[in-house]
């Protein structure tokens, strides 16, 4: 059996915007929901949800079913056993929160990679080795992995450089909700200096030659970041988009009541 392409980095390493949504409400029902509504890719958040491995393999089981929305990851941190257990159960892509350094991404490769280039666990009766089927998997599944990388701090911002140019990072994200609060204005995303620290670090991102990332609520500002050259560009939340509808039903009735 062949492992299954990954059609995410296929498509930021050519340079195709893909449009994401980030799913916090951690089951596959929900994931599955949205899985038809025509975005390139779902984020499966497990760092801001109670989502955990077992509820990321159950949406990972539900989107198979849609071979045209990709699946990323975010662990809850940047921890190499947390990262084994997400890429034994299938999980081709992952965008690890809160680096800070050039180590830090190198510390996220090694997690990614098979002895001798790094110090992931191998066992051959996983789900992504389709339970030994797949027998090439040790062979093949580097060059079927994608790792991203979050910037969210000060501290990330001033080594962005050198984090992009690790070996193994195959793509930058900026995580602005952090930043906003790392550079002294905690919950003021529109804040001047966010806004500008965010579109220098998409600018700066670019020039790398690495692909560039983002989350924003925004539409008028994804426009933006996608014109400074996000590749990969999450445009909501499925939490905000059930609670933003739901009040906006419930005023509706309200108000004519």
């Amino acid at each position: 059996m062949e492992l299954p392409p990954n059609r995410f980095k296929r498509a930021i390493r050519s340079g195709t915007q893909q449009i994401g949504l980030w799913c916090t409400l951690s089951t596959a029902f929900t994931a599955e929901a949205v899985a038809g509504a025509g975005f390139d890719w779902l984020l499966l958040d497990t760092e801001h949800s109670p989502g955990d491995v077992l509820t990321v393999m159950a949406q990972l089981q539900a989107l198979a079913g849609y071979p045209d929305v990709s699946a990323v990851v975010r662990p809850a941190t940047n921890d190499p056993v947390l990262i084994k257990r997400f890429l034994d159960i299938g999980a081709q892509t992952l965008l690890i929160p809160y680096v800070q350094s050039a180590d830090e991404a190198r510390a996220a490769v090694a997690a990614v990679r098979y002895p001798p280039a790094g110090i992931r666990g191998v066992s051959a009766l996983t789900r992504a080795t389709q339970f030994g089927r797949a027998k090439e998997y040790a062979a093949s599944a580097g060059d079927e992995i994608a790792l991203l990388v979050q910037i969210e701090t000060q501290a990330g911002l001033d080594a962005l450089k050198e984090i992009a140019a690790v070996d193994g990072v195959d793509g930058v994200f900026i995580g602005p909700g952090d930043l906003a609060a790392s550079l002294g204005y905690i919950g003021q995303l529109d804040h001047p200096a966010v806004v500008a620290a965010v579109e220098d670090a998409i600018t700066r991102i670019v020039a790398t030659g690495k692909p560039a990332g983002i989350l924003t609520g925004n539409p008028a500002f994804a426009d933006r970041c996608i014109a400074l050259g996000t590749i990969f560009t999450a445009v909501g939340v499925d939490a905000g988009l059930l609670a933003r509808g739901a009040d906006a039903l419930a005023k509706r009735f309200q108000t004519n009541a």
